[in-house]
């Protein structure tokens, strides 16, 4: 594996290159394995299916944010320089256990129900649309910069009515933000501070003006008297930001990528597009877009898959790990866009299971499914000289040069 601490494999180099075999073989070993992180914290790494399904949803495994910083301190082997997060962008749903996470998940779950998200479809396949007009004329393009970024940041900017203007600078501070432990700590402390800063200015625009958005309506919120403080505004905006564009950026682009380089299955799909829903499903499967859970947390000993980990121990759920067990998908590192997925931790599992699920699968399926039927897609660099991004949180391509010739008449 390569770098080693205290006797424990680092997550490093080798494992943003291929988390997948790493993945594979400490599945072998045990359901859950000590390793160290990027910056020197040691962790239990869980890495089979059931074991996986189960601690997303076991109330054992904290996730509230204030004991956090405690319980990473005492499991540091390395002592870096503390990683700290703008704690305006803390207090959010995806830090917090029942019943403070029961009560801000309550007042966002309006936006994300299938009838509202359906409501999009036609805006969604506009900007798709568009996009790939664009794209269509230059011929040769970076996917990522093309499609895959710009479709899920348009969408949740217009969702919540957030100006478009400092786009660049945002996806900036949210590479820096989702890199989490493993870049520069002043630059991760320096786009904190800029994207609560940024956020701050929205909420109080919101709050002077009110639209008919989604934001506006969070801003506003009022359940049976209960609503958002500032701080937990900005914190949730930033959640709904994030999560709402980097998952699908990469879902989009490892769909596009694993699609060309498997010709047999998208001639499949071409060949039957009512298979369009489960390839999104497999790429989920396949390349989950979130690599790992986000960080949990010990409250007491726990027994996972024979495996006792002590209280107060980092844990942290290799959602890839889980959707590559052969026990539960056949053949698992086969790409078949007509297996059968259902149950896959792509989203997660329990009280956490991704609120914008229904969305990023709208998006993956207009934008995969519009792309294929209108071009003939050439991933034009070596595979080897595609780069993933050197994180552990999500799984995806720094780049993906294409060259798009036209199908012809749709």
């Amino acid at each position: 594996m390569g770098e080693q601490i205290a006797g424990l494999d680092v997550l490093g180099e080798d494992y943003f290159a291929d988390p997948h075999a790493f993945h594979a073989r400490l599945r072998e070993e045990a359901a859950a394995s000590p390793i160290v992180l990027p910056r020197g914290t040691r962790a239990w790494l869980v890495t089979r299916y059931e074991e996986a399904r189960s601690a997303l949803a076991d109330p054992r495994f904290s996730k509230h944010f204030e004991r956090f910083p405690e319980v990473m301190e005492r499991n540091q082997l390395v002592h870096n320089e503390p990683t700290k997060f703008d704690e305006a962008l803390v207090q959010h749903m995806l830090n917090m256990d029942p019943p403070h996470h029961t009560r801000q998940r309550k007042l966002v779950t309006k936006a994300f129900t299938a009838r509202r998200v359906e409501q999009l479809r036609p805006r969604v396949q506009e900007i798709t649309d568009r996009l790939l007009d664009e794209a269509g004329e230059k011929g040769d393009v970076d996917l990522v910069d093309a499609l895959a970024f710009p479709l899920p940041i348009t969408v949740i900017c217009e969702m919540l009515d957030v100006p478009l203007d400092r786009r660049d600078e945002f996806r900036v501070w949210s590479n820096a933000l989702v890199g989490g432990g493993t870049g520069d700590p002043q630059a991760l402390q320096q786009a904190g501070a800029n994207m609560a800063t940024y956020l701050a200015e929205l909420v109080e625009h919101k709050r002077a003006n009110p639209g008919d958005d989604f934001f506006s309506a969070l801003v506003h919120a009022d359940d049976e008297g209960d609503r958002l403080n500032p701080m937990e505004l900005i914190a949730m905006a930033f959640l709904l930001l994030v999560a709402g564009h980097e998952t699908t950026v990469n879902l989009i682009a490892n769909g596009v990528f694993h699609l060309a380089r498997h010709p047999d299955q998208l001639a499949k799909l071409r060949a039957d597009r009512t298979l369009l829903p489960g390839a999104v499903e497999e790429v989920l499967r396949f390349e989950s877009p979130v690599n790992q859970a986000t960080f949990r947390y010990t409250n007491e000993d726990v027994e996972l898959g024979g495996v006792v980990i002590p209280k107060d121990s980092v844990v942290v759920v290799s959602l890839s790990g889980g959707n590559r067990d052969g026990s539960k998908f056949p053949d698992p590192d086969r790409f078949d866009i007509a297996r059968h997925t259902a149950g896959h931790l792509a989203f997660g599992h329990g009280i956490h299971f991704c609120l914008g699920a229904p969305l990023a699968r709208m998006e993956g399926e207009i934008a995969i499914g519009s792309l294929f039927d209108r071009f003939d897609v050439t991933v034009t660099a070596e595979e080897d000289r595609l780069r993933w991004r050197p994180v552990t949180l999500i799984r995806g391509l720094e780049s993906l040069p294409v060259s798009l010739t036209p199908r012809g008449p749709r």
